[in-house]
């Protein structure tokens, strides 16, 4: 393919592959969050726990995404010591466990689906 002096060069395979599998990771990250708020978690252990299920997510993502949620009604919130330290505990909300059941019907469509074609 070429490209004229105005327009950049196109990306190359392993870009085009990166930023795909950045926006279908970005696309789960809600439901691996809300899944695991089922129980009551702080940023630290709620990190953990989706590590050790394969989702590694750094700081930089997870607390713009907690707060986000928050924002949008899906999560509740409290500050609370332990160990001598104040920590955020977040947790779903009403409808924070509606959209959890929503998306998680969808996911298992769209899953099935491509279990299918793939």
């Amino acid at each position: 393919m070429s490209h004229t002096a105005d327009s950049p060069p196109a990306p190359g395979l392993d870009e085009v592959l990166e930023n795909l599998r950045q926006e279908l990771r970005r696309g789960t990250l809600v439901l691996a969050v809300l899944s695991e708020l089922r129980h009551e978690r702080y940023g630290y252990t709620l990190r953990s726990s989706l590590a050790e299920a394969g989702v590694e997510l750094d700081e930089g993502t997870l607390y713009p995404l907690l707060r986000r949620l928050e924002t949008q009604g899906l999560l509740a919130s409290e500050w609370r010591e332990e160990d001598n330290r104040r920590k955020r505990f977040y947790r779903l909300s009403p409808a924070g466990k509606a959209a959890l059941r929503q998306l998680t019907a969808e996911w298992q469509t769209i899953n099935a689906s491509l279990t299918r074609m793939l």
